[in-house]
């Protein structure tokens, strides 16, 4: 079982767990009035982890929720009601946060909305947790850092393995350089992601949602999917793919072990929505390379599986159905981080522990220290001492990991279809690069797949000054940084 599922699995059973208290005993586990008062927005999936997560966190208390989808704001008032807490109900998240009584907020809300739900909390005198990525967009993440230092408030991001204890222990541990150079980081996003359907025209919004709220900052568009929940993820509207769903755990993990606090001079991108075709918009095979001095970061996406499924003639020539393989592994790990030296290399296989080999493949140290706290009890330290210090995940690192993916999807939004061997020229310099095409390339033939008829899009090297956060002569590119907010919700440029 991956580490991701185990970590659901894992709160999902807290969350119900800590609802499923007798009322006496949930009563004590929430305190008094000395306790750290939160309000959570959206809970329809993410959200409901973040509450299992909290609940058994020393002080925290939940005063308020928030949900645009009536009918999961009821369920969960109910189910705090069923065991003798009351929470204050709210559909619009300004309504809520003119409540003087809360301290914290937790946005677990669809990508589009985090930065400018946390800018408008802070702007309020909350504190925030908010999940990842912590922006949409490069430049609204900006804001986002500039809002919580204007405002002196207390921002943790989302990404888990920040309070890792295993993979902070390997961290201290190639500071003197046991393994060599560092030659590269290479994060891996090997997810099935299947498809998610061809509509038939417009949708219907549910009755018991709020549409123009659940679109806010984003454009407000036909529903043209069969889901609105989850499948935001796979539209540029409103989510940032696997890059920026599942791909920013390591994108993070893979930056902290470069060294790296600021963003790539140059990056490029490759891949393709394939295997396919439905109203899905995102690549599910990507390889992203950032480009940085010292060694590069390279991410790769796959939601197909190893192979594709198919038929095969029995010996006694009935045709036997073949199922699809299971996702590939690179370097034993299908989600996770492989560092590379001269000498061995580090893999950190999920949010807390992480293994060191020889050059040989011999493993020669585990690393899986326990974390003194967890992330969000972290968080509420922080918020208690009121230092930005006792954070594990600033929310600076949110932003530049965040942004790492986004400059990421750019490049291949301002991509252009090519053949494989015009692909393979204009990156023959870099042999890290190669061996991600070439292992892509493999991977979707055995998809079946024919790459010069469903030609990858090759988003070629697009310079950046990481000091400006702005791309250098591509005007397409820029534009993407940020978008056209829509009234009122629109990330304020002066904070």
């Amino acid at each position: 079982m991956s580490q991701s599922r185990r970590s659901f699995l894992k709160s999902s059973l807290a969350a119900s767990a800590a609802l499923s208290l007798p009322a006496r005993l949930y009563a004590d586990a929430v305190g008094a009035n000395s306790d750290i008062r939160l309000a959570l927005v959206g809970f329809n999936g993410r959200g409901r982890e973040l509450m299992g997560s909290f609940l058994p966190c020393k002080g925290a208390r939940f005063v308020a929720l928030c949900d645009v989808d009536s009918a999961v704001l009821d369920r969960g008032v109910a189910a705090f009601a069923e065991k003798g807490h009351t929470v204050t109900p709210y559909r619009d998240i300004r309504k809520m946060l003119e409540n003087k009584d809360i301290d914290a907020v937790i946005l677990a809300t669809p990508n589009h909305w985090h930065a400018l739900g946390a800018i408008w909390a802070i702007q309020a005198g909350k504190d925030v947790y908010v999940e990842k990525p912590v922006s949409h967009n490069v430049w609204e993440g900006r804001q986002l850092v500039k809002a919580a230092e204007a405002h002196g408030k207390i921002v943790q991001m989302g990404v888990q393995s920040r309070s890792g204890g295993g993979i902070a222990e390997a961290l201290e541990w190639v500071k003197d350089a046991p393994l060599g150079k560092l030659q590269y980081a290479r994060g891996l996003c090997y997810k099935p992601r299947p498809s998610i359907g061809k509509a038939e025209g417009e949708q219907p919004i549910p009755e018991t949602i709020d549409y123009d709220l659940w679109c806010g900052p984003a454009a407000k568009l036909p529903l043209n999917r069969t889901r609105l929940h989850y499948n935001w993820h796979w539209v540029w509207n409103t989510g940032n793919g696997d890059l920026g769903n599942q791909g920013i755990h390591q994108m993070d993990i893979a930056r902290r072990f470069l060294g790296e606090d600021a963003l790539s001079p140059a990056v490029f991108a490759i891949g393709g929505r394939l295997g396919y075709v439905d109203d899905g918009e995102t690549p599910n095979s990507l390889i992203v390379f950032h480009d940085y001095k010292k060694a590069p970061l390279i991410f790769e996406v796959r939601g197909l599986p190893s192979k594709a499924a198919g038929v095969k003639t029995g010996a006694d020539g009935t045709e036997v159905k073949v199922p699809a393989g299971p996702m590939d592994k690179y370097r034993g790990a299908s989600v996770g981080v492989i560092v590379q030296y001269e000498n061995g290399q580090i893999l950190c296989p999920d949010y807390n522990n992480a293994v060191a080999f020889d050059a040989d493949g011999k493993e020669i140290r585990k690393f899986s220290r326990p974390a003194p706290e967890s992330h969000y009890a972290n968080f509420l330290k922080a918020v208690r001492s009121r230092k930005t210090a006792d954070l594990n995940g600033k929310v600076i690192d949110g932003h530049i990991s965040s942004a790492l993916c986004h400059t990421g999807n750019i490049a291949y939004q301002v991509g252009k279809k090519s053949r494989p061997a015009e692909i393979a020229e204009k990156i023959k310099g870099s042999k890290d690069a190669m061996d991600s095409l070439d292992r892509l390339t493999a991977h979707l033939a055995a998809n079946n797949l024919d790459l010069t008829k469903e030609q990858l899009t090759f988003g070629e090297h697009l310079k950046f000054d990481p000091a400006t956060e702005k791309f250098i002569g591509h005007a397409a590119a820029d534009k993407l940084l940020t978008r056209e907010y829509r009234a009122p919700f629109i990330v304020p440029e002066k904070i």
